[in-house]
């Protein structure tokens, strides 16, 4: 073992009282006074490490005088440590309950200024983010739209989703422009989340089961400067504009099912770009062409469908199942 391994902070033990254990489990029978010789230190300041390692069932002291010091059976003690350690961290998340209760009771009673608070900077704002996301338990509703502050996606959708969490999301077009970002999120309508597309989505939000929500301080902020919004009557206002822009907001459009007579593959993966509400140029660069060939693409598929714009070709696309 290491000196500065601490093994034992678990269990509520320091790096000075780690050491003087290892000092008694090599050499067993020793008085204080031989201790603090071997250590090079005063035999005071062995005092209460020894009492913390005694009351711990860690070492035990002889009868006689002096008084000598010795370890009990590691593995015996270290099992007993862990499960009452375990068993104090098992009271803590039961008494979460009723903490939960006196936080809201506290929030009702908040004055105005603590209703809302305002966290500097992209770490700190990624770290709530990843904070509310924890403690989500029912309902995760989100606006996505840039600027990013990091790249990457959001590490923490997936097991949220797969522990049965509601995740509804309503995405602006320009999100979806991002090489893969449509993959992406078919991959998380898979796992449960409802996707849907809304251009001139205002700003990015998130709100975790209607109880917090976190937007930024300024919609087109890279910094990373962000709200809190607590229990409010803002807090309520939020929630009806995600509401609200949710039944305007259009439904993200189901991976296509091979079909006999229907388009070839490229052509049903332009059909299904465009049917999530991308423009041109974000479905070129989606598919690796230019952006006057997929328009030259997207009239031979409008022309086939006997369709006059976009909103017609896609629902025809859909009619004949090619969506």
């Amino acid at each position: 073992m290491s000196d500065d391994a601490n093994l034992f902070e678990p269990v509520g033990l320091s790096a000075a009282d780690e050491r003087v254990y290892q000092a008694v489990l090599d050499a067993p029978g020793s008085t204080a006074a031989e201790l603090a010789a071997a250590r090079g230190v005063p035999p005071a300041r062995l005092a209460r490490p020894l009492a913390r390692l005694e009351r711990l069932g860690l070492v035990g002291r002889s009868s006689g005088t002096p008084r000598r010091w010795s370890a009990t059976m590691p593995e015996a003690a270290v099992e007993i440590l862990v499960s009452r350690r375990m068993e104090q961290l098992q009271r803590l998340r039961l008494e979460t309950g009723e903490l939960m209760e006196r936080f809201r009771a506290s929030a009702r009673a908040r004055q105005p200024g603590e209703l809302v608070e305002v966290i500097a900077g992209a770490e700190a704002s990624g770290r709530r983010f990843a904070q509310i996301q924890a403690t989500v338990a029912e309902e995760m509703l989100m606006f996505d739209r840039p600027p990013y502050v990091q790249a990457g996606g959001n590490p923490w959708q997936r097991p949220i989703l797969e522990r049965g969490v509601r995740w509804r999301a309503i995405y602006a077009p320009e999100s979806l422009s991002v090489p893969g970002a449509p993959d992406t999120v078919l991959e998380l309508r898979s796992l449960g989340e409802e996707a849907r597309i809304l251009d001139g989505l205002p700003m990015k939000l998130v709100i975790a089961d209607r109880r917090i929500a976190l937007l930024p301080l300024v919609a087109d902020d890279v910094i990373g400067q962000t709200v809190v919004v607590h229990p409010s009557s803002l807090l309520d206002s939020l929630v009806m504009l995600f509401e609200a822009l949710w039944q305007r907001a259009i439904p993200f459009a189901s991976p296509p099912a091979p079909a006999s007579g229907g388009p070839a593959e490229e052509d049903r993966r332009l059909i299904e770009l465009l049917a999530m509400g991308l423009k041109d140029d974000a479905i070129a660069r989606q598919l690796g062409l230019s952006t006057r060939t997929t328009r030259r693409r997207m009239k031979a598929l409008s022309d086939e469908l006997g369709a006059r714009n976009r909103f017609q070709a896609g629902m025809e696309a859909a009619r004949r199942g090619w969506l």
